[in-house]
C-alpha cells in the first residue's frame, strides 16, 4: 500500500503545484501583464474549469484502456500547457494556456481515485486516499516557497518551466513505474449509452450527489482562498511573497495533518459520524470567522489561527467524502470519480467567479465566501447524510 500510495502521490503533486506554485507570484504577474486582479485570477478559474471538465473524458477513457494510458495522455497536454504558459505574453495567453493545464491535470486526479477503488474499500481505501492526501498536501507547503525561490532567482516564468519539468519526471514515472491496476477482463467498453445510463444511475443517486457536494464545496472554500490570498496578504498586511508562502503553509498544516486521521477515526466511530462533526466544526469556525470579518476584528493572526482550524476539519471531510461517494459504484468508479470531480471543480469555478464579483482586496469578501461554502456543504451534511444513514440501516 506504501508503495502505491508514493506513486500516486507524486503524480498527484503536478496538479496541485500547478495551483500553488505560481500564486506568490500574482500581483507581480498582474503587473508586468497589465492585467487586472480579476483578470490574473480568471487564470486560476480556467484552470479549474478544464480540470473539471476533462475528468469526464479521462474518466470514461480509464474505465476502457485501463488507468495509465489516460495518466501519460494527460502528462503530456499538461506538459504542453507549462511550456505555452511559460511564454504568455498577455493575460488572455496566460489563461488559455492554463487551461491547457488544467485539462491534462484533470486526468492525474480522476484515475488515481479510481486506481485506489481499484485495489481497496471502505477504511483501508480511506487510509490510502489519506496516505495520498499526505503526499499531496505537502505541496501547498512547499510549493509557494519554491514558487517564492524560483521568482527571485529567476522570476515567475521560470515557474511554469519547473512545472513542465516535473510533469516530464512524472511521464517517465507513469509509463515505465506505475502499476496497471484494472486488469482487461474488468475494463468497460465506452460508449454514449453506457455513458448516459452510467450518469443517469450517479446523478439521480442523493447520497452520490449529496456526498460529491459536500466535499466539493469544502474544496470551493480552498480555492476562493487561493484565488484571494495572494492579494489580501500582500496588499492589505503587507507580506513579502516569502511571508505569504508561510502564512499560506501554516493553513495545509492542519488540513494534511488531519487528514492522516481520518481513516482511524472513521473505523473506530464511523465514517458517515466524521463527516457530520467535521463538516460542523468547519462551518463553526468558518462562519465564526467570517462573523470577526465583519464586524472589523479580522487581523492576520485572528484569520490564520480560524483558517487552521477549520482547514484541518477539512481535511477530515475530503478523503471521506470521496471514498463514501466511490463506494457503491465500483463498476464505474472511472465514470464516478470523474463525474464526481467534475461537479466538484466547477463548483469551486463558480465560487470564485462569485467571490471575485465582490473582491475589493480586502479579507472580508474572501472569508465570507469561504463561508457560504462551508454553509452550503453544512446544509447537505444535514439533508444527505442521516437518509444514507436510513437506507444502509
Amino acid at each position: 500500500m506504501l508503495r502505491l500510495a508514493i506513486i500516486l502521490g507524486l503524480l498527484g503533486l503536478v496538479g496541485p503545484f500547478a495551483i500553488d506554485m505560481y500564486l506568490p507570484a500574482l500581483p507581480r504577474i498582474a503587473g508586468d501583464l497589465n492585467a487586472t486582479e480579476a483578470q490574473i485570477q480568471a487564470t486560476l478559474t480556467a484552470y479549474f474549469v478544464t480540470f473539471g471538465l476533462g475528468q469526464l473524458f479521462y474518466g470514461p477513457m480509464a474505465d476502457q484502456t485501463g488507468r495509465k494510458v489516460p495518466i501519460v495522455l494527460g502528462l503530456a497536454v499538461f506538459l504542453a500547457g507549462s511550456v505555452g504558459a511559460m511564454a504568455a505574453g498577455d493575460a488572455t495567453s496566460l489563461m488559455l494556456w492554463r487551461a491547457f493545464q488544467g485539462l491534462g491535470g484533470a486526468a492525474l486526479m480522476v484515475v488515481t481515485r479510481a486506481v485506489i477503488r481499484d485495489r481497496y474499500t471502505g477504511s483501508e481505501a480511506t487510509k490510502l486516499m489519506a496516505m495520498l492526501m499526505l503526499v499531496i498536501s505537502v505541496s501547498p507547503m512547499l510549493a509557494p516557497l519554491a514558487g517564492s525561490a524560483v521568482i527571485a532567482l529567476s522570476g515567475w516564468r521560470m515557474v511554469f518551466g519547473v512545472l513542465a519539468a516535473l510533469a516530464a519526471v512524472n511521464l517517465v514515472l507513469a509509463l515505465f513505474v506505475m502499476p496497471e491496476t484494472l486488469p482487461k477482463e474488468r475494463r468497460v467498453p465506452v460508449n454514449l449509452a453506457s455513458m448516459r445510463r452510467g450518469a443517469k444511475v450517479l446523478l439521480t443517486d442523493p447520497a452520490f450527489m449529496g456526498l460529491t457536494f459536500i466535499g466539493g464545496f469544502g474544496m470551493a472554500s480552498f480555492f476562493v482562498f487561493i484565488a484571494s490570498a495572494s492579494f489580501v496578504y500582500t496588499g492589505q498586511f503587507g507580506l513579502s511573497p516569502t511571508g505569504f508562502s508561510l502564512a499560506f503553509a501554516i493553513n495545509a498544516v492542519g488540513f494534511f495533518g488531519a487528514s492522516q486521521v481520518a481513516a482511524m477515526l472513521g473505523a473506530r466511530f464511523g465514517i458517515r459520524r466524521v463527516v457530520r462533526l467535521a463538516v460542523t466544526g468547519f462551518f463553526l469556525f468558518t462562519g465564526t470567522l467570517a462573523l470577526v470579518a465583519l464586524a472589523g476584528f479580522a487581523s492576520l493572526p485572528v484569520i490564520t489561527a480560524l483558517l487552521f482550524c477549520g482547514n484541518a476539519c477539512l481535511g477530515l471531510v475530503i478523503p471521506t467524502t470521496m471514498v463514501l461517494a466511490l463506494d457503491d459504484h465500483g463498476d464505474i468508479a472511472g465514470l464516478a470519480s470523474s463525474l464526481g470531480g467534475t461537479l466538484q471543480m466547477l463548483a469551486g469555478g463558480v465560487m470564485i467567479v462569485v467571490s471575485g464579483l465582490f473582491f475589493d482586496g480586502t479579507a472580508t469578501p474572501m472569508l465570507v465566501a469561504i463561508a457560504l461554502c462551508a454553509a452550503i456543504s453544512f446544509t447537505l451534511t444535514l439533508i444527505s447524510l442521516p437518509r444514507r444513514a436510513e437506507a444502509a440501516a
